[in-house]
């Protein structure tokens, strides 16, 4: 069984500095208390989530300091309940997958809450996909990384049960597009690049930059927009994020034109 907060933490490539910094060590000392009581990881992620709706209840009611209190409650509990599997050694298919799909209804209600309160859907829904879009760049960016440098991909685990298989097949029809179309894309764009060229396009950097925008920073972000009164300034937030993600992929482009191409280094 993994000690410490250490040996609950999942290896990435770059930490998420805010996450690192509060929500993991504030996470560690419910999960120390839960552990004895043989709680199961999946009802915390269930509990996260709950205080996520719960949340966007209060938001719509304009109940905004109790709305960013539980949403920060939502992300202790979410770094909760993977540290707890691992520190306890009970990792289940049906927490791996329950996870993901929690987080997105989380912040698809928090964004509808946030456009209800303030009259403004269409910028809720705008925030909600650049939210969304930020945070498939976040996973793949890491993704790919490890993969150009021959580190495995952690392969979707097998569902058995029927509610395993249910949770899959909606983690595969929610998540599984987003990925095939930065795969395609990457593809194309290096399809002539040579081996330097393919490391230097998937770059610690660009990793780096795109960790700080992780659920926990990304809800600490909302909750702080919340509490001030003006929670769809969020929206604001994440296609500035999304700007950010643009750069960086022009800043990649500018990158491998340094880098020879496999005709040039055939010459």
């Amino acid at each position: 069984m993994p000690k410490g907060l250490a040996g609950s933490r999942k290896a990435r490539v770059a930490q998420e500095h805010l996450c690192e910094l509060v929500f993991r060590p504030s996470a560690h000392l419910l999960v120390l208390a839960l552990a004895p009581l043989r709680v199961p990881p999946p009802a915390v992620a269930v509990s996260a989530g709950a205080a996520g709706i719960a949340a966007a209840v209060g938001l719509g009611r304009g109940h905004l300091v109790v709305a960013a209190l539980l949403v920060q409650l939502k992300t202790v509990l979410d770094n909760g309940d993977g540290q707890l599997a691992r520190l306890t050694g009970r990792i289940t298919v049906l927490g791996r997958y329950l996870d993901s799909e929690l987080d997105l209804l989380v912040n698809a209600a928090l964004f509808a809450a946030a456009g209800w309160y303030a009259g403004r859907p269409v910028l809720a829904a705008a925030g909600f996909v650049a939210l969304t879009t930020v945070l498939n760049a976040n996973f793949n960016a890491e993704r790919l990384y490890r993969a150009e440098r021959g580190v495995p991909a952690e392969a979707l685990p097998h569902a058995t049960g029927r509610a395993e298989r249910l949770l899959r097949g909606l983690y595969l029809l929610l998540y599984a597009p987003q990925d095939r179309l930065v795969e395609r894309f990457v593809a194309r764009r290096l399809r002539d690049a040579g081996p330097a060229a393919r490391l230097v396009y998937h770059d610690r950097p660009t990793v780096a930059v795109l960790a700080q925008f992780g659920m926990s920073s990304q809800l600490a972000a909302f909750a702080v927009c919340t509490a001030l009164g003006r929670p769809l300034a969020f929206s604001w937030v994440a296609l500035a994020e999304l700007a950010v993600v643009a750069l960086l992929a022009f800043r990649r482009e500018l990158l491998i034109r340094t880098v020879p191409t496999l005709e040039e280094e055939a010459l």
